[in-house]
């Protein structure tokens, strides 16, 4: 089906995936402010959070701040699921620095913060430490967090740390018991709503379409409206509804995606909800 319905569009590949590179992503505004504040992060070694809505392309912004480091001179750690506890923080720094994590935690975190210390100090290979899901973590992960911002008497951190999360984590941090750690927080920024406008929209359609090969106009104005509407300019949710209006499109054997393309893409989407 995938290549009867790619054969009929043109695509070289299958638009609206994730897969996209750095260099074909749409920079909305809201793409390109977040990008910007997590490339100073990194250059400041310090502790930022970053959320959104779900879909709004805050781990987009990640990778696409992290795209131009040099990988040689550069460590990034990527943990895409925070439950896995306390020592599960610590063994992936330490396994991500060549190391063997030590089982238990009196004897990780001590092992862990040398290894930091020399990563930064000593190779100058800046250490990235980004947390996904991080309304997700447990107080003792978020005080993990900030012990492992202390380095040279509390004067500099050792490495940057992106907490990735949904509205929720602006709220956990500031309660009282975070005070130690929301004090630390050199970078907030929040994916505004919605992430992508009605213009951002259509270039951000067409830039995935190009990416797959087709330059020509393949969705009507009012179909771009209509997704956009119903997706909330949440770039996941508009890649979803494309797609499904693709198929809808092809199915009834058009050469456009029409609006009444995105319709049917609405209402199958609103059904599967129900």
């Amino acid at each position: 089906m995938i290549e009867n319905l790619q054969a009929h569009w043109g695509f070289t590949i299958m638009p609206f995936g994730s897969a996209i590179p750095v260099a074909g992503l749409f920079g909305s505004a809201a793409h390109k402010e977040a990008v910007a504040r997590l490339q100073w992060l990194i250059s400041a070694r310090g502790l930022g959070v970053l959320t959104g809505e779900v879909g709004c392309g805050k781990t987009v912004a990640v990778r696409a701040a992290a795209d131009g480091l040099d990988a040689s001179r550069h460590t990034l750690i990527y943990l895409p699921n925070p439950q896995v506890g306390v020592r599960g923080i610590h063994g992936a720094v330490a396994t991500a620095l060549g190391q063997a994590p030590r089982f238990h935690n009196a004897t990780l975190i001590p092992q862990v913060e040398p290894a930091l210390a020399a990563e930064t100090d000593e190779r100058n290979r800046p250490v990235i430490l980004a947390i996904d899901e991080s309304h997700l973590m447990s107080g003792d992960q978020l005080e993990a967090v900030r012990m492992l911002t202390n380095h040279d008497l509390d004067s500099r951190s050792p490495l940057t740390i992106v907490l990735i999360g949904q509205p929720a984590l602006r709220r956990r941090l500031r309660v009282g018991d975070m005070a130690a750690l929301d004090q630390r927080i050199q970078l907030r920024y929040h994916i505004p709503a919605p992430p992508l406008s009605l213009a951002e929209a259509d270039g951000y359609i067409r830039r995935h379409l190009e990416h797959a090969g087709r330059s020509d106009t393949l969705f009507s104005d009012d179909a771009v409206r209509a997704i956009h509407a119903q997706a909330r300019g949440l770039p996941r949710a508009i890649n979803r509804l494309a797609i499904t209006a693709l198929l809808a499109a092809y199915t009834a054997a058009k050469t456009i995606v029409d609006e009444s393309s995105a319709r049917t893409a609405i209402r199958e989407e609103a059904t599967a909800t129900d």
